[in-house]
């Protein structure tokens, strides 16, 4: 008996040590605000800006990334590009087109769009001011 005791210590420590690890080194791990003025947003060719927001690992395995992108009006978009992940973009500001499939739907403030796994697709700002929305990725190649 008392060697299966020592066993389980030894298995609780070693995954107290492992939670531990995985806590400091996975902002996602424990609950927290996060926000842009906490990383360093950047400005692409277009004029657009993005700023990163959290990357990590949930508890129940799905990595994440959030992003948030401000495209003036008149940006050039960014050409079609097929993702490896799931995909929500949530327009906070200005009128979005999402371009996927042959398809075409506008999207506005409060519009949540979903972009499926290995979808081509693109956005594009239509309308007279900048258009701000923030990008959540799920799954796939979000650890890129």
């Amino acid at each position: 008996m008392r060697g299966l005791f020592n066993l389980a210590a030894v298995f609780f420590l070693g995954c107290s040590a492992a939670f531990a690890q995985s806590t400091a080194n996975d902002p996602l791990a424990a609950p927290h605000v996060f926000t842009c003025d906490q990383t360093t947003a950047k400005t692409v060719p277009n004029g657009s800006i993005s700023c990163p927001i959290v990357r990590g690992t949930l508890a129940t395995g799905e990595t994440i990334a959030v992003h948030e992108s401000t495209q003036p009006a008149g940006a050039v978009p960014n050409p079609a590009h097929r993702i490896q992940h799931s995909e929500l973009i949530v327009v906070r500001e200005g009128t979005l087109e999402f371009l996927h499939d042959g398809i075409a739907e506008r999207a506005g403030p409060g519009s949540v769009i979903y972009v499926a796994f290995g979808t081509l697709h693109s956005v594009k700002n239509v309308g007279n001011g900048p258009v701000q929305y923030v990008v959540i990725q799920i799954g796939g190649d979000t650890k890129k």
